[in-house]
């Protein structure tokens, strides 16, 4: 870990516009919970529109997935090596037929 500064745009709860020093553009702020919602709303879309969307739309569906659950296996993996809690249950993550009903 290391500290720096960084110029905030809007310190809006869950909608942080922020610019690290060295990059042209501002990015925004996902908290960990926000980005494991979001990892589970794009599983379950996976799972119900399996079989439901012409493969190549199920393929850009899963491509999303597996690229919010990258961004949250790196999350995971850098709360542990500093010896932070997740922020969120994974164990009581909803199922598909849950977040579509």
């Amino acid at each position: 870990m290391y500290e720096t500064q960084v110029e905030i745009y809007s310190d809006r709860t869950n909608a942080v516009v922020l610019r690290h020093h060295g990059r042209k553009h501002p990015g925004v702020l996902v908290q960990g919970d926000a980005l494991f919602a979001l990892f589970q709303r794009a599983d379950a879309a996976c799972e119900v529109a399996r079989g439901a969307l012409p493969t190549d739309a199920h393929d850009a569906l899963t491509d999303l997935r597996d690229t919010l659950l990258a961004y949250l296996d790196h999350y995971r993996t850098v709360l542990g090596e500093h010896g932070m809690g997740l922020p969120f249950n994974e164990s009581s993550a909803a199922s598909a037929q849950d977040v579509f009903l």
